[in-house]
């Protein structure tokens, strides 16, 4: 008879069944939500990976464009001053509740002309190792279960103030082996799945109290794609495509300091759960076993509560960054997620240093909630840019 480990029971009630929406209960998805929110497959995708958005609430759409744009808003790419930019993040996730899930992300962007940018970027989620034993305690050996996405961006400005990107990815989601049934009998396996993002950046100098300021604004549709599964006939489950708005104002306060002024605002665009009785008939909402065209298109009139919850499923992320110089910054944010949607609300924190061509860049997490699963966070970010300008229009 096999058994597993106290971890092992912890990863496939808490973390893989909430990825793969098979539980409504109290309890912690991979994202930090709780299981009020909406569920869909591989939530990592929607994790924030980068420090500098990490330190401002979540929110990263609209403000000055960075290699890390592959995941905020491949569109920005095109504003990118350098011929190449590469950046390396890294985060301990989840660590109240289990010591060695983390998530990686490395991100690089080319400069193909003044106008047209390339960008490439993976991402790795690594839930940590599983002990297996048997009921002697015996050694059955480790497991090692772990999700990936590649995604491929391409960005194009339209005049001076308007630029424009697409993005496609593959998704890889390792989860369980031979230890784990789906339930149904089925062998379980490893999901994929394939995605697309259409993205939008406009940003304007202009002049405010008397000094030179910038206004930004960005949306990124993300994660359209296809349904995954984890065993040949097993159930198959959305992936977390994603809205996400922002808007940023940058002042240039005088010659060395500058304040920027940012607000993210973000909403899955998949289906709601509807209200079900104890025989599975719908009480209240719409059956979410639909394409995903319509559950797109859908996400924004099924929640079975009506206009009120479809307000209570956005995110809210206000942000602020200083700098001094160019080469110090501070910053701070606040991410909202209503109590009905995953609950999760925590203050952000964090600093970025730069030196030649190179920028450290940290953030913190501190959890308003008590015993808050993503409670002292951190993210960890460094940027190397390397070659001439090819674009005269400077951020």
């Amino acid at each position: 008879m096999k058994f597993f480990s106290t971890k092992t029971v912890f990863f496939f009630t808490v973390i893989l069944l909430p990825s793969l929406a098979l539980a409504q209960t109290v309890g912690t998805n991979t994202n930090g939500s709780n299981l009020t929110a909406i569920p869909t497959a591989v939530p990592f995708l929607n994790i924030t990976p980068d420090s500098r958005s990490g330190a401002m609430g979540e929110a990263g759409v609209a403000i000055t464009p960075d290699v890390n744009a592959n995941y905020w808003n491949p569109a920005k790419l095109a504003y990118l001053e350098n011929d190449d930019d590469v950046s390396l993040s890294y985060s301990p996730w989840l660590r109240q509740l289990v010591p060695d899930i983390s998530l990686s992300y490395l991100s690089y962007a080319h400069k193909l002309d003044d106008r047209n940018s390339l960008g490439i970027a993976l991402r790795y989620f690594n839930y940590g190792t599983i002990q297996f034993r048997d009921a002697n305690q015996n050694d059955l050996g480790t497991y090692n279960p772990n999700e990936f996405s590649l995604n491929g961006s391409f960005a194009r400005k339209f005049g001076e103030e308007l630029s424009l990107g697409l993005t496609f990815g593959y998704i890889h989601s390792n989860l369980s082996n031979s230890f784990f049934a789906t339930g149904t009998g089925a062998q379980a396996k490893a999901g994929n799945a394939v995605a697309a993002g259409v993205s939008l950046y406009y940003t304007k100098k202009m002049q405010e109290f008397g000094t030179d300021a910038t206004f930004s604004f960005g949306t990124n549709i993300s994660n359209i794609g296809t349904k995954i599964s984890y065993s040949n006939d097993g159930t198959k489950y959305f992936l977390p495509a994603n809205l996400k708005i922002g808007a940023a104002n940058t002042i240039n306060l005088d010659d060395y300091n500058q304040l920027t002024f940012t607000v993210d605002f973000n909403k899955l665009l998949v289906p709601t759960p509807p209200i079900t009785d104890s025989n599975g008939n719908i009480i209240k909402g719409q059956s979410d076993n639909v394409s995903v065209p319509a559950g797109i298109f859908g996400s924004f009139t099924d929640a079975p509560g009506g206009f009120t919850q479809e307000l209570q499923q956005i995110t809210i992320s206000p942000g602020l960054e200083y700098w001094y110089n160019q080469l110090f910054a501070l910053r701070a944010g606040y991410f909202y997620e209503n109590q009905n949607n995953g609950g999760s609300h925590y203050l952000t924190f964090g600093a970025g240093f730069k030196y030649d061509i190179f920028n450290f860049d940290f953030s913190y997490l501190a959890a308003t909630q008590q015993n808050s699963p993503l409670a002292n966070t951190l993210r960890f970010s460094l940027i190397a840019t390397f070659g001439g300008t090819k674009n005269s229009n400077k951020q």
